[in-house]
């Protein structure tokens, strides 16, 4: 059972793997509806300030990050917020964005267990 689950795993992972290869994409059909998955495109206002001259880097991609969960619920109520600044500095900003999601999940992890 055991080599079944690795087996398994290491599927999903060179799928989604090959799933981050540039322009590639994955198309699921179903008989009532066809889902198409790609690789995110380039941003092309990566180091280009906005209108108030500022570029996000790391510091406000953690920010961003941490705010993540309630600036998900606030997009679906609002066109104005969105839960990622496209003027950013690229790998930097989005290391910060990524860490500071990844600690919102830990911190309910936490949380979790301390009350069990």
């Amino acid at each position: 059972m055991k080599k079944m689950h690795l087996f398994v795993l290491s599927a999903i992972f060179f799928a989604m793997l090959a799933g981050c290869a540039p322009g590639a994409s994955v198309q699921v059909n179903t008989p009532s509806t066809t889902l198409q998955f790609g690789m995110p495109g380039p941003n092309p206002l990566i180091d280009q300030p906005d209108v108030a001259g500022r570029i996000a880097r790391a510091g406000t991609g953690l920010w961003h990050g941490l705010i993540a969960p309630i600036t998900l619920i606030l997009s679906f109520f609002s066109s104005n917020v969105q839960m990622y600044e496209v003027h950013n500095s690229g790998g930097e900003y989005n290391l910060g964005f990524l860490l500071g999601v990844a600690f919102v999940f830990f911190a309910i992890g936490v949380i979790v267990r301390l009350k069990r």
